[in-house]
């Protein structure tokens, strides 16, 4: 998909698809659907593309704003945040000496 309002449709996830196409005109998400069926028929991305077609039917506009610096992110939201940078845990409480445990 050479020409597609984002790099990597084909590979994107449902949640992506969602946040993308709402700066989409009518025709752009008709194209992303007809293509979506053409090749992969993901039922998830194609509820997607339907629901926001009959948003756009009922009135809803396109929202500003441009996708093409849209990221892929590690989260739901977009966060660059990994699993990596958690805190190590600590030693289990000892019973009757939490105090003590943790220093206090």
């Amino acid at each position: 998909m050479a020409d597609a309002p984002f790099p990597d449709f084909d590979h994107a996830t449902v949640d992506t698809v969602k946040h993308r196409i709402r700066s989409l005109e009518r025709d752009e998400v008709e194209g992303l659907l007809e293509h979506e069926r053409a090749h992969s028929s993901r039922m998830p991305v194609i509820e997607v593309l339907r629901t926001r077609l009959a948003e756009l039917d009922a009135g809803a506009e396109p929202s500003g704003g441009d996708q093409s610096e849209a990221r892929e992110g590690g989260t739901a939201h977009g966060s660059p945040v990994s699993p990596d940078g958690a805190a190590q845990p600590g030693p289990p409480d000892r019973h009757g000496l939490r105090q003590v445990t943790w220093g206090g």
